[in-house]
């Protein structure tokens, strides 16, 4: 039997809508000659994305949720998941034939078509189906979307500056300064939250749940994160030729790809630079270092420290001296363009410390906002995971032990998706997330 709808239709289709238009302008800074481009090697062509996103709505929420006939069943299938292999070995070799983008756009108004008038009018929340309880698949797909839209500017900081179009009010780089004073915060024993009670959000994906109490031994961290000129200094002192800094699996990926730098750095005329998205930049030293987890690591290990855990993060983040918890580093107020740089007012990363007012109880900074935070803490479900009906492989298939978690955001990371109990993860050799770190001990 159906339950009395709570949702509010008019604020889920306006979202739904804002995440196309979004997705769609960006997919335009792309040139038509990039379309079938991989500036990824371990990711699909830029292509598969812009039908990915209305082929897992409909997927999702048409056919899986509400049991109809979606739009096109063979494109359903084409588009139905991205890959992530371990390396390019893995990936299949040839060119498949894609669609043109002309089709894969006539999809995407259908299959948009069909979405909206669900998400206006359908009987989109029942609790007799685990797909549709509270509005379990509506949610997902307004939460993939924009997840997808940051992992699409990596692609994009990619490709050549000659195969995107800059957009008219793209805003300028925030460069100047050499970064925040070296600044150790000492946080006391104590509990932290990990994850969400069900009851409490509206939606959250099945690695959220259940909600975990974590007794935390004391630590110190850095009130900052680690900067462009922070870690310059590990460069230079020869920080990429010390086997014993990295990790067995690390010290394999820089030697094969031959890594000698952050994949954000290049080098022009003996000078570095920051290969910014639109633009190269004269390296910004006061910016957050965006690195590797295996990179990460090995600079802590040259410091004589550690990357923080998630339990740390979370009790860095979230708790107080008092002993209390709140939903922001901040307090309770709502994410907004004081707190951090995220929700894609930015390009870039903007000099660490650049938002006081986004700072925790304790006097950390830019926890949220600025570039994910890269952990210590191996991605895996919480005790008493459970997959989640509308998405059951969404975590479990990087259940793997290959895969770290990040918390946090980035500039490119959309204001919606800002809880304490998101979780984000990568490989440990994946170089293009926007991904800073901080030491620990």
């Amino acid at each position: 039997m159906a339950t009395a709808t709570a949702l509010d239709r008019a604020a889920l289709c306006g979202r739904y809508l804002c995440n196309r238009r979004r997705s769609r302008a960006i997919f335009d800074t792309a040139s038509p000659g990039a379309y079938f481009d991989r500036p990824i090697s371990l990711r699909n062509p830029i292509c598969f994305y812009e039908g990915h996103l209305p082929a897992f709505s409909v997927n999702t929420l048409i056919k899986r949720g509400l049991g109809r006939t979606g739009v096109d069943a063979a494109l359903e299938v084409t588009f139905e998941r991205g890959i992530d292999p371990e390396d390019e070995s893995t990936v299949a070799g040839g060119e498949r034939g894609w669609p043109s983008r002309e089709a894969i756009l006539a999809y995407a108004d259908a299959a948009d078509r069909l979405v909206f008038e669900a998400l206006a009018s359908a009987d989109i929340e029942r609790e007799d189906n685990p797909v549709l309880a509270r509005g379990l698949a509506a949610w997902t797909i307004l939460d993939h979307e924009p997840m997808h839209q940051e992992t699409l500017a990596y692609m994009w900081h990619r490709l050549p500056y000659a195969k995107k179009l800059k957009p008219a009010k793209a805003p300028a780089p925030v460069t100047g300064g050499v970064g925040p004073r070296a600044q150790v915060v000492s946080i006391p024993a104590g509990r932290a939250t990990l994850g969400a009670a069900r009851e409490e959000i509206p939606f959250g994906w099945d690695n959220e749940f259940p909600q975990l109490g974590v007794d935390v031994p004391a630590f110190s961290v850095d009130a900052h994160s680690v900067t462009n000129g922070d870690f310059l200094e590990f460069v230079e002192a020869g920080g990429y030729d010390r086997e014993q800094l990295w990790s067995a699996e690390g010290w394999l990926w820089k030697t094969e790809q031959r890594v000698v730098q952050p994949a954000f750095w290049d080098n022009r005329g003996g000078a570095r630079v920051w290969r910014g998205q639109w633009e190269e930049i004269p390296l910004p030293p006061a910016w957050p270092v965006y690195v590797s987890h295996a990179e990460a690591s090995a600079y802590a290990r040259w410091k004589g420290r550690r990357l923080l855990t998630e339990a740390e993060y979370h009790r860095a983040a979230f708790t107080t001296p008092e002993g209390g918890e709140r939903p922001y580093p901040w307090g309770e107020e709502p994410p907004d363009e004081t707190r951090g740089n995220f929700d894609f007012r930015h390009s870039e990363p903007v000099p660490a410390g650049s938002h006081p007012a986004g700072a925790s109880a304790w006097g950390v900074h830019d926890l949220v906002g600025n570039g994910w935070e890269w952990t210590s803490t191996v991605f895996a479900g919480f005790p008493g995971f459970a997959p989640m009906a509308s998405y059951p492989q969404y975590s479990a298939d990087s259940f793997d032990g290959k895969h770290w978690v990040l918390k946090g955001a980035s500039p490119w990371t959309a204001k919606e998706l800002i809880r304490s109990s998101f979780r984000n993860w990568f490989r440990g050799n994946y170089p293009y997330v926007y991904a800073k770190f901080r030491c620990a001990s």
